[in-house]
């Protein structure tokens, strides 16, 4: 096995259990920001389901008028924010003084903890523009801690190569014996980024008490012999005795497939949400509007 970072990547046992599919999500055309579109494919519905993460935004357009806006200053507490960029450059500013440029390939993670109020803004007014932002619930214990902010170059995000073919960005977790960029002990994130020539499969071990999902945003999949098309979210099916998931991409498919595959152990406290504040009660959530309002947030 080859690997761009790393020389020792391992192909884990073959999966006893696989897992199935509970449900496909087709996500929600929306706008955020200073009307920047995008889909939203994990939305508050599924927060509860999907614990510990929170939201899921797919973006892309080549349409300047479709993302030029950006997101000017708003404030968050109590969750963190996994940006990833697949083609573009996003400049972010944030309340704390942290600056970074995040470009073609990078991660931005950011701890938003007891509140910041930050800007994610375009550097570029032409050319395509793509990525997600994910939103990764904090327990309650860490929801008021302090401020972390991360830029991650595309080079810095370890990857590998089965004799397969298929290629794996690890961002969050580990994958093949191969440890991504960022590590979380409380919720235990995965985030890969999986690309699979045609007629490849692709095995991921995963406990069995983590929630996962799979975003197919290239050509389509196949999961337990049901076809994930492309720009469609597969929540998997929990099972006591299921120890991974099997991909597989149609030998069909013009080109290679590409997908994220999101998986983390739930966290099992409530959930309150108002916009940017995600905190544990209602009472939290009235505190950081004022003091968001009030000028103590970052």
């Amino acid at each position: 096995m080859t690997t761009a970072h790393h020389p020792h990547a391992v192909e884990p046992a073959a999966l006893a259990a696989p897992r199935g599919i509970d449900q496909i999500v087709a996500g929600v055309s929306t706008s955020d920001g200073d009307g920047v579109k995008l889909t939203r494919v994990l939305h508050q519905t599924l927060q509860q389901r999907l614990d510990p993460y929170l939201m899921l935004d797919a973006f892309g357009s080549d349409n300047p008028g479709d993302y030029i806006g950006g997101f000017p200053s708003h404030p968050h507490r109590g969750f963190e924010t996994v940006t990833y960029m697949i083609a573009g450059r996003m400049r972010h500013r944030d309340s704390a003084g942290h600056e970074g440029l995040l470009e073609n390939g990078g991660v931005q993670w950011m701890t938003a903890g007891r509140g910041l109020v930050h800007s994610e803004l375009p550097e570029q007014e032409e050319g395509l523009m793509e990525g997600f932002q994910l939103w990764l619930n904090l327990p309650a214990k860490d929801k008021m801690r302090k401020p972390w902010y991360r830029d991650i170059q595309s080079a810095e995000i370890p990857e590998f190569t089965t004799p397969a073919g298929v290629h794996v960005r690890v961002i969050a977790g580990q994958s093949h014996g191969i440890a991504g960029a960022v590590q979380r002990e409380h919720t235990e994130p995965l985030y890969l980024d999986i690309t699979l020539p045609p007629g490849a499969e692709f095995a991921q071990p995963l406990a069995a008490n983590h929630n996962a999902l799979v975003y197919v945003f290239r050509e389509s999949l196949y999961i337990a012999g049901s076809e994930i098309p492309t720009k469609r979210m597969a929540i998997l099916a929990n099972a006591a005795d299921s120890d991974g998931v099997l991909l597989h991409a149609p030998a069909s498919n013009h080109s290679s497939a590409r997908a994220l595959l999101i998986a983390g152990r739930p966290l099992h406290e409530p959930i309150a949400q108002y916009g940017p504040f995600v905190m544990n009660t209602r009472e939290q959530v009235t505190q950081a509007m004022h003091d968001f309002q009030n000028g103590k947030l970052g």
